[in-house]
C-alpha cells in the first residue's frame, strides 16, 4: 500500500497495557496505519517511539495532556501540518481512576477523572469529526469499562465517566452514520494490567471468583475486540458495545 494511502489512527493512552496492546494489534492489520500514539509523560512518549520503531509502524509519539483544550488543539494543527489530513482513526483508551467513597469525595477527584475520560473523548471526537465528515469515512472506538454496567464502590466518578461515554457515544453514532463513520465502545472487565499486578493475591483471587471464566483478560484480548471493529467488514456496526469480560456481565 502507498504511503498517501494509509490511513492515519489517533490513539490515546497508548503506553501501558491495553494501549500498549492496541499499538500491536494495529501492526497486525492487513493495511497497518499511520499511528499517533499519545500518552502524557515524555518518559512515555520515548517509550512508545521505541515501540513503534518495533512494530514497523509508520508514525510519531507524542506527550500531551488531554485534560488541557489548548494543548488538543496544538496537537490536531501539528498533525494537519505534518500529514496534511487528519485522522481517519480514533481510539479514545486514556483513562485515570482516583477511587475513594462518595462520603470522601472531594471536588477535584471528581473533576480529575471527568476531564480525562470524559471530557477529553468528547474534545478529541469533535476535533477528528469534520474531516471525516468530508472523507464520509471514519471509525471511532471510545474505551468504557464493565463497571459502567455494574457500578463499583469507591468509584462514582470512573463508573459515571464510563456510563457517559457509552450515551455519549451511541449519540454521536446516530448523528454520523449515514456519512461512513461508525462510533462504538469496548467495555473491558477485570484485565491482567500494571495496575491489576499491584493487587494482593487476595484482591485477585476474590475478582476471578466472580468471573465465570476464573481468570482475568489479557490486554491482547481487548485489543482483538479494537482490531475488529477496524475491520471494512465491520462497517456496518455502529452505536454498539463489546463486552470483554469473561461472563462477569452479559448483556
Amino acid at each position: 500500500m502507498s504511503e498517501n494511502t494509509k490511513k492515519l489512527c489517533l490513539l490515546t493512552g497508548a503506553s501501558r497495557g491495553i494501549g500498549d496492546a492496541i499499538l500491536s494489534a494495529l501492526a497486525e492489520l492487513t493495511e497497518p496505519p499511520v499511528v499517533i500514539a499519545l500518552a502524557r509523560q515524555e518518559t512515555s512518549r520515548v517509550r512508545m517511539q521505541e515501540k513503534l520503531t518495533s512494530l514497523g509502524l509508520e508514525g510519531k509519539a507524542v506527550a500531551v495532556d488531554l485534560a488541557n483544550q489548548e494543548a488538543i488543539n496544538t496537537l490536531f494543527e501539528t498533525i494537519k501540518e505534518h500529514y496534511d489530513t487528519t485522522p481517519d482513526i480514533l481510539i479514545n483508551n486514556a483513562g485515570v481512576t482516583d477511587d475513594t467513597l462518595l462520603m470522601r469525595m472531594q471536588e477535584q477527584q471528581w473533576q480529575n477523572v471527568m476531564d480525562t475520560n470524559l471530557h477529553a473523548v468528547f474534545r478529541l471526537c469533535k476535533q477528528v469529526l469534520r474531516g471525516m465528515l468530508k472523507k464520509r469515512y471514519g471509525r471511532i472506538i471510545n474505551m468504557s469499562s464493565v463497571v459502567a454496567s455494574i457500578g463499583n464502590a469507591g468509584q462514582c466518578n470512573y463508573a459515571a465517566s464510563k456510563a457517559a461515554v457509552e450515551a455519549f457515544t451511541k449519540s454521536l453514532a446516530q448523528e454520523v452514520a449515514s456519512r461512513g463513520i461508525t462510533a462504538n465502545t469496548i467495555a473491558p472487565g477485570f484485565i491482567q494490567t500494571d495496575m491489576s499486578t499491584k493487587l494482593s493475591d487476595e484482591q485477585q483471587a476474590a475478582i476471578v471468583a466472580n468471573v465465570p471464566m476464573k481468570r482475568m483478560g489479557e490486554a491482547k484480548e481487548v485489543a482483538h475486540a479494537v482490531k475488529f471493529l477496524l475491520d471494512e467488514n465491520a462497517g456496518y456496526i455502529t452505536g454498539s458495545c463489546i463486552h470483554v469480560n469473561g461472563g462477569l456481565v452479559m448483556l
